[in-house]
């Protein structure tokens, strides 16, 4: 076995220590766009838009569930996700008028994606970017770009470029909505981050260790997080894991959810939060092996989670959960840098 094989065999994996890399990734995203965040946020509130449109792929699209959600808490405004092959396959019209397109990438290079932009930006939308690569034609092209300041990302799984992801909209949001909360809350988030990537989930590990299909459970602000668990399940570990809204969950899916079936839930300290622990514990009724991460912690949760500000509690837990399945992968026998029949950068069409 060579270093590099070894090294993995021990769960020292770029996947790990990227992952690691967030707290720091944050306070340079933060402190490098103060001014932009700062300018545009002042421009959508003198000129608010009619409507938002996201753009991306993958794991930047998770982020983008997220943000949904906390523009549509926070400012009011609908956001819609932006199905990309209308543009690159269709070539379809995008109607004009006053729009947001926030597009996320980690490369800036997908050309569904580019084009996509490029049809609401020719509409009339305004086009901000949260892209890592700030030499991408994205970056590029965008009205107003985010550096993502991640760094290289080497680790096929992106870890610290989406909690970057995360955390732009947390910034954006904070300032458009002149949120003191929200702003208090992202200065404090890298240190959480920190205590967050310490957690022991290893129950978790212990419960999954032979799974072979399992959902993954969110709601409000932590739903797009149960999205990116499940990509990460099967790119990383093999594992069949599927995504749903607490609330979702219940309009046909759940009657699967039986005996041994394998659960993660993301409960927030919120009202959307006690869909989670109420979903949970039905399915614990069942027999259902439930992993519950609990921002409120209590006798029903099994995995720590850390509290904070509500919609930066998913961020924690994400944090928490790369390190899980970091391990978890290990155990399984996979290497999370370099999953099957995936590269770093896709370029769909």
């Amino acid at each position: 076995m060579g270093a590099e094989q070894q090294a993995v065999a021990e769960g020292a994996t770029l996947m790990k220590s990227e992952a690691a890399e967030a707290a720091e990734v944050v306070r340079r995203l933060t402190q490098a766009n103060e001014p932009a965040l700062k300018a545009l946020a002042a421009k959508l509130r003198s000129d608010p838009p009619a409507r938002i449109v996201t753009c991306a792929r993958g794991s930047s699209d998770h982020a983008a569930s997220y943000g949904k959600y906390l523009i549509e808490t926070l400012i009011g405004i609908p956001v819609a996700s932006a199905a990309p092959s209308t543009a690159s396959v269709f070539a379809a019209p995008v109607a004009t008028g006053n729009a947001l397109c926030i597009a996320i990438s980690q490369s800036g290079r997908s050309p569904d994606l580019l084009a996509t932009v490029k049809a609401h930006q020719e509409a009339g939308a305004q086009v901000v970017a949260f892209v890592n690569d700030e030499e991408s034609p994205l970056a590029a092209l965008a009205d107003t770009c985010i550096g993502l300041k991640a760094g290289p990302e080497r680790s096929v799984a992106a870890t610290k470029s989406y909690i970057a992801s995360l955390a732009a909209f947390v910034a954006l949001v904070a300032e458009w909505a002149d949120d003191d909360a929200l702003r208090t809350a992202l200065a404090e988030l890298p240190a959480q981050l920190e205590q967050a990537g310490a957690i022991d989930w290893s129950d978790a590990v212990r419960v999954l260790q032979d799974a072979t299909n399992l959902f993954v459970i969110g709601r409000g602000y932590s739903f797009g997080i149960a999205q990116e668990a499940a990509l990460k399940f099967k790119e990383t570990c093999g594992l069949h894991a599927e995504a749903f809204s607490a609330a979702e969950v219940r309009h046909g899916p759940m009657a699967i959810v039986g005996e041994g079936f394998p659960v993660l839930a993301f409960a927030t300290s919120d009202a959307a939060g006690d869909s989670v622990r109420e979903a949970a514990a039905e399915f614990a009724e069942r027999g259902a092996r439930v992993c519950l991460a609990d921002a409120r912690g209590g006798s029903t949760a099994t995995l720590p989670a850390l509290r904070a500000h509500p919609a930066i509690e998913p961020i924690l837990m994400v944090q928490s959960f790369y390190h899980m399945a970091n391990a978890l992968s290990v155990s399984r026998g996979h290497d999370p840098d370099r999953p099957l029949y995936l590269k770093k950068v896709t370029e769909t069409r």
